[in-house]
């Protein structure tokens, strides 16, 4: 149901941005309550948070390239979309070579960062509808297809900042960060005896 509403509100985007920016954050909704159905339900699987992530990844990545055709300068919304795919890949990727079955399991993680946003659902929750958020306000008050983002965030712009500054920093700057200097601490431990 959420690959629909999303195929349907992307469809939609450029035409009827009130209908997108709905059908957008309901699907985002489906992925939360999709999520505590599986836990409460005892259904989760392997198979199914990886098939949530790339949902994920997918919508935000099409969210963030439209808003990357319709703000000046596109770099920093593309930029954002590689911060966003490398640093779940590399959290993934650092989370199978210790051996662990999920990439929230980070309890013997030296990142208090990790720890907050993994071990406590709401502040997690909190990230994640906040920079999602984030991107739809942006979405809706652009005016035309070339819009500068300084000439749309100057009357918004304290709400907007503080939306840049908590939560796409500490979101996916930090977790990217820490996602690399895990990996980097994996493969250290694992393969020290090469380096050494």
């Amino acid at each position: 149901m959420r690959v629909l509403l999303n195929c349907f509100a992307f469809s939609q985007c450029l035409s009827n941005k009130i209908l997108f920016s709905i059908l957008y954050f309901l699907s985002f909704v489906c992925d939360a309550v999709d999520g505590w159905c599986a836990r409460k339900f005892n259904q989760v699987s392997t198979f199914g948070a990886v098939l949530d992530m790339v949902t994920d990844r997918i919508s935000t990545a099409c969210l963030l390239v439209v808003l990357s055709q319709l703000y000046k300068p596109s770099l920093i919304f593309l930029s954002l979309l590689a911060l966003d795919i490398a640093s779940h890949w590399l959290q993934m990727y650092s989370t199978f070579l210790t051996g662990k079955t999920s990439h929230k399991d980070v309890k013997d993680s030296s990142s208090w960062l990790f720890r907050a946003y993994y071990g406590n659902r709401m502040f997690m929750a909190y990230c994640c509808v906040s920079c999602e958020v984030l991107y739809l306000i942006l979405f809706y008050l652009v005016e035309n297809q070339t819009q500068k983002l300084v000439d749309v965030s100057a009357p918004y712009s304290l709400l907007l900042l503080d939306y840049l500054r908590c939560f796409i920093c500490c979101e996916h700057h930090s977790f990217s960060i820490f996602s690399i200097s895990r990996l980097y601490q994996v493969i250290y431990k694992r393969y020290h005896y090469f380096l050494s």
